[in-house]
């Protein structure tokens, strides 16, 4: 994987129960709130993948990601600065969350991301609202 660029966006893994570990992808321009919704995610027990950019590879249909060496372990946090974060090595992407300031359907379309020429289901937020963090597992326990 380290012939590819990275992707900008954060990974965040979830272990779910006769599933095994799955992860988002959150992307978003610059102040967005990734940060900000991974930190959430992590206080609710979900591990960090990457913060700021991540690997992405393909295989057997599947997505996989994975922090660059360089920045494994550690986040960056607004106002804090880098900070050690409980992490996981590759893990197996489910889903992208796209951060928007934008007016979010409620009733969205089902939306894919292709990244590695793998489609990857695709769900809008609001990085700030207070139910992200919610919204993000309720959509990740759909799949």
């Amino acid at each position: 994987m380290s012939g590819r660029q990275p992707l900008h966006g954060t990974v965040a893994a979830r272990w779910t129960p006769g599933v095994g570990w799955r992860a988002v992808l959150i992307t978003g321009p610059a102040g967005a709130g990734k940060s900000d919704l991974t930190l959430r995610l992590l206080g609710r027990g979900w591990r960090l993948v990457a913060d700021d950019y991540v690997h992405v590879t393909a295989s057997a249909g599947t997505l996989y990601a994975v922090a660059p060496e360089t920045i494994a372990g550690r986040m960056e946090v607004r106002g804090v600065g880098i900070v050690p974060a409980c992490a996981r090595g590759l893990t197996r992407l489910s889903l992208a969350v796209e951060l928007t300031d934008g007016p979010i359907d409620r009733l969205p379309e089902p939306a894919a991301r292709t990244v590695e020429g793998v489609a990857l289901p695709v769900l809008f937020l609001n990085g700030f609202e207070a139910s992200a963090a919610e919204k993000v597992a309720a959509a990740l326990a759909r799949l």
